[in-house]
């Protein structure tokens, strides 16, 4: 199909730079369309195939922006304890629970300290030796699980957001962060090797339809 076979394109994003006014609406964008366009459903059936609802565990989110995929979390899993982790306090600002302002290059935690290191649109945003770094780093200090939820790398997911525009009146920093992120995706097999590469074992990566989501988890 076209462009996806294409090569990733990673590329800065304007709410990595936004102010505080601007990365408010978009990051409220970002919720929508992880709550109506399966980002939180990619979620929480990951974290199913490996924990029941009952279970307690912990769990750092890393690149949590406004907390919203750790209320995913722990609304399929009420005795999970999550704590959000992100560069820019003002991300965090609507998040609940532990918020830790820091760079997931340097995470300020001792090894293993979190049952499962997790992040959610987060990948996409780094080339290939960022990335290994970053999971050797969520491998370091997860107990029992890497996960990782990303987009897929395919032509329609690109032209999702300018085509649903006229409905959902995106802001302009969601228009122009969209496509980027998608170009910046992963294919499956990318994902994958990725994981093994970095030293995680067990690797598993899911595609999730219709929604053009990746799953990886992974142990460490």
């Amino acid at each position: 199909m076209r462009g996806t076979r294409s090569a990733r394109l990673p590329r800065a994003e304007l709410l990595d730079n936004a102010g505080a006014a601007a990365a408010s609406r978009s990051l409220a964008d970002l919720v929508r369309i992880n709550r109506y366009f399966g980002g939180h459903r990619t979620i929480r059936s990951t974290l199913r195939k490996l924990f029941e609802p009952v279970d307690s565990f912990s769990v750092l989110d890393v690149g949590a922006g406004s907390g919203d995929s750790a209320e995913a979390i722990q609304s399929a899993f009420p005795n999970a304890r999550v704590a959000s982790l992100d560069y820019r306090l003002s991300h965090l600002r609507l998040a609940s629970g532990l918020r830790v302002v820091a760079s997931a290059f340097l995470l300020p935690f001792r090894p293993k300290a979190f049952d499962v290191v997790f992040c959610s649109l987060f990948l996409h945003h780094f080339d290939e030796a960022q990335i290994l770094e970053l999971l050797k780093n969520f491998g370091a200090l997860a107990r029992k699980v890497v996960v990782a939820v990303d987009l897929e790398r395919h032509w329609f997911a690109r032209r999702f957001l300018p085509a649903t525009n006229i409905f959902f009146s995106w802001h302009e920093i969601t228009l122009h962060d969209g496509p980027v992120s998608v170009e910046s995706g992963f294919l499956p097999d990318e994902l994958s090797d990725l994981a093994r590469t970095a030293g995680l074992r067990e690797v598993q990566v899911r595609r999730h339809l219709p929604w053009f989501r990746l799953s990886m988890s992974a142990r460490p």
